[in-house]
Parts: structure tokens; C-alpha cells; sequence
């Protein structure tokens, strides 16, 4: 496969991604019209979805840190489980949310505006994100270490950002949940 098919690969599986989440905030689309049919363990989802944005967070730090001593291996490695730890979360994100459980938060005053910026934030940067990561995974891969550097400037930032915030996002909004 050449860099023009995969970067058109990267664009379509990023605006695919993209919309699906958006359709499934719209709410206009659920797999459970009857909320008792829903299966028990659905609702440990946005649990394990914080634990695996924790791990994930993680490991990028440690990542930065096998770069940093040149271990380009490890480096490569922890990159690659956070990768597969990061899809399964989009798989987890996805099933969630394609149930129609709404999730309200329930807080009040300042808090409420922190927690809706960071909220808001964390979307935005999330939709921004996977078509860097994949960039930057395409160009580490291929060993094009230049151009490699040059995205993960953004990417490895932003992927933290939205992975730490993921877990605050959660911690914020998990006393109000009614399930």
C-alpha cells in the first residue's frame, strides 16, 4: 500500500469514527429501544472505558520516557499496546453509547463549568486526535523518524490531554449516573 492510499484510509476511517460517534450522541440511533434489555455488563462499560484511559495515559509517560533514553523498542511497544488498549476503548465507547443510556451531570455552580470545559475540550481534541495518532503511527512504523517527530509535536499531547481528561470526565460525572 502506498502513502496516498494509506493516508485516504487514515482520512476515511477518521471520518468514519467521527461520524459514528456523532450519531450516537445525537441519540437519533440506539440498539436498545428497551432500556431493561440491556445487558448488566453494559454498565461497567464507562468504568473499564476510565480504567483503560488511565492505563493508556500511562503508558504514553512511559513511552516519552523510552524515547527520551533512546529505546526505540520499548518505546515501540508501549506505542503499540496503548494503540490496541485505545482501540478497544473507541469499541467499548461506541458499544455504550450505541444502548441510548443517557448520562446527565448533575453538578452545580463553578464545578459545573469545569467540568463542561473540560468536557468540551476533551471532545473536540478526541475528534482531532485519531487522524494524528494513525499519522504518527504510519510514519513511526515506516521508520520516517522526521516526519514522525513533526506530528507526534501534536499528537502525543493531545492524546494525553484527552486521555487524562477521559478519567476526569469520568470521575466527574460517575455520582450522577442512574444505573
Amino acid at each position: 500500500m502506498n502513502d496516498k492510499s494509506i493516508s485516504r484510509l487514515i482520512l476515511g476511517v477518521s471520518i468514519f469514527v467521527f461520524a459514528v460517534v456523532v450519531i450516537l450522541q445525537s441519540k437519533i440511533f440506539n440498539i436498545f429501544p428497551d432500556k431493561s434489555a440491556i445487558p448488566s455488563w453494559v454498565f461497567v462499560l464507562p468504568k473499564l472505558n476510565a480504567i483503560i484511559n488511565g492505563t493508556c495515559s500511562v503508558l504514553l509517560l512511559l513511552s516519552l520516557y523510552f524515547i527520551r533514553k533512546k529505546d526505540i523498542s520499548t518505546h515501540k511497544k508501549l506505542n503499540i499496546i496503548t494503540f490496541i488498549l485505545s482501540s478497544l476503548f473507541l469499541v467499548s465507547y461506541i458499544i455504550f453509547h450505541a444502548t441510548g443510556i443517557k448520562t446527565t451531570y448533575g453538578g452545580t455552580g463553578p464545578v459545573r463549568t469545569v467540568y463542561y470545559f473540560i468536557l468540551i475540550t476533551h471532545i473536540v481534541l478526541a475528534a482531532v486526535v485519531l487522524p494524528l495518532v494513525l499519522f504518527s503511527f504510519q510514519k513511526g512504523l515506516q521508520m520516517q523518524v522526521e516526519k514522525h517527530k513533526r506530528l507526534v509535536r501534536w499528537s502525543y499531547p493531545i492524546w494525553l490531554y484527552v486521555t487524562i481528561t477521559g478519567v476526569i470526565v469520568y470521575l466527574m460525572i460517575a455520582p450522577y449516573y442512574t444505573f
